[in-house]
């Protein structure tokens, strides 16, 4: 006999994740006493307010799908599980490389700082491709045409995220500009590459978004 899924549950069990991942941001955030403010400190906490900012998108894009959609299943809660596991470790990485990036964090060679790169592309390339796929899974699902096209739509989106962090996986693996940080500029296509994306969707299926 088979049991309709509980979103609620999916729901509070990843919210639980990510209270859990900012918690773990807290403990890591090292606080000395006193009441002098070094650069050192002053890194630390740029650190922690940027990993703590994208672990909060990342919860609001997971909020918002869930917001989009009705439909659960084993492959959504499977794509949902990696999410969760990846984000759990993804803010650590972006944290030591928003160090490094001011001087902090001991990375003194382009090959440490490569693989930082890789390390944070390849968390960022996983954490999107699961919600693109967990889109691209309701939108096949979906029995209404116009909430499907929306599904249908972030899907795409997010595929763009996944294909950029791609690219800059690679330019960080051939260690391509690293002096500049260019896999990490690489990043700032998605701007233009989104805006593109929506504009030639809203083209396509006008008055849907």
């Amino acid at each position: 006999m088979r049991f309709p899924h509980n979103i609620s549950r999916i729901e509070a069990f990843s919210d639980g994740v990510f209270a859990f991942a900012a918690t773990l941001m807290v403990v890591n955030f090292n606080i000395d006493g006193s009441l002098h403010f070094e650069k050192s400190s002053g890194v630390g906490l740029l650190s922690f307010a940027i990993s703590f900012f994208v672990l909060f998108v990342l919860w609001w894009v997971h909020y918002n799908f869930f917001r989009r959609n009705s439909y659960v299943d084993n492959w959504i809660i499977t794509f949902n599980a990696v999410l969760l596991f990846v984000a759990l470790y993804y803010v650590f990485p972006l944290k030591t490389l928003v160090q490094s990036s001011m001087g902090e964090g001991g990375i003194s060679s382009p090959s440490e700082l490569s693989n930082l790169f890789m390390l944070y592309g390849i968390g960022f390339l996983l954490i999107f491709f699961c919600y693109a796929m967990m889109y691209y899974r309701a939108f096949r699902k979906s029995k209404s045409t116009k909430n499907s096209i929306i599904l249908y739509f972030y899907s795409r989106h997010f595929s763009i995220f996944v294909l950029v962090s791609a690219v800059s996986v690679l330019l960080a693996f051939f260690e391509v500009g690293m002096r500049i940080g260019f896999p990490g500029i690489f990043y700032t296509l998605l701007g233009p590459l989104c805006f593109w994306h929506s504009k030639w969707f809203n083209k396509k299926y006008p008055d849907i978004l």
